[in-house]
């Protein structure tokens, strides 16, 4: 059964040339809407949106620049006449630097565009669906390092804890009009973090073993897995969910202390 509510509809995804961004902008075209994939990696986007079954435009954009953001939000009107569906999911993963020894710099890279994207694309998604007269939906991108801490990875928990916030004020502002706001946070996925995760082990097969090892379901997460969980927010199946942050981690925020 297709999901309510997408069939038709325009979505925008950030990040869409790879891993989760991919995941649901094949699902989202599945499902009849038209997207639009944008990403960092034009040569990706492209790659990506060339494959979809349905309409799908690629653009190459920075999403930490306002400039940028308001282009690729220009370009989906200018296509296909209007914004309904937005996921903001583009990110990186930073360095995994003990805490000491974290830099300004990459603070600051981590922060604009993790955090800074998704503000700015909040905002402009508020003002179009307004513009629009109202009505959409959004989700973004947090992360179960969103919800906690970690000795690894500082910038990186601390924007997408700051993903939440934004999320959780947008959604107050969004009810008035019409406009649902949720996030997913998830935890291990087969994604470009991986290999991430990867070299920050030394690339140490047993070490990365034992951190699959660790989440309950005994192995990551695929990225249509999570963009599935996206589409199902986006859509009107989840009509009165709003302000929420959704776990996707195979049961590894569920387990005990031990």
């Amino acid at each position: 059964m297709s999901l309510k509510g997408i069939d038709g509809k325009v979505a925008i995804v950030t990040g869409g040339a790879s891993g989760i961004g991919e995941g649901t902008a094949r699902r989202l075209s599945g499902e009849g809407a038209k997207v639009v994939v944008v990403d960092w990696n034009g040569e990706g986007a492209s790659a990506v949106a060339d494959s979809l079954p349905g309409p799908a435009l690629a653009i190459r954009a920075d999403v930490s620049l306002e400039s940028d953001v308001e282009r690729y939000m220009g370009a989906a009107v200018e296509r296909f006449g209007r914004v309904d569906l937005v996921h903001l999911n583009a990110g990186i993963s930073g360095t995994f630097a003990p805490f000491p020894d974290v830099t300004v710099e990459q603070f600051e890279q981590v922060m604009a565009v993790n955090l800074r994207s998704v503000f700015v694309g909040l905002r402009d998604a508020l003002r179009r669906f307004a513009e629009q007269g109202g009505g959409g939906a959004v989700v973004t991108t947090s992360s179960l390092l969103g919800l906690g801490g970690s000795e690894i990875a500082i910038p990186y928990i601390a924007a997408k804890h700051g993903v939440v916030g934004l999320t959780r004020a947008a959604a107050l502002h969004g009810a008035r009009i019409g406009v649902r706001v949720n996030s997913i946070a998830p935890g291990g996925f087969e994604t470009g973090l991986t290999q991430d995760i990867k070299d920050h082990l030394g690339n140490d097969e047993d070490a990365f073993r034992d951190v699959v090892a660790s989440v309950p379901m005994a192995r990551f997460g695929s990225p249509e897995e999570a963009g599935a969980l996206v589409a199902f927010l986006l859509s009107e199946e989840a009509s009165y969910l709003t302000g929420a942050v959704i776990t996707i981690d195979g049961g590894l925020s569920g387990r005990a202390i031990r």
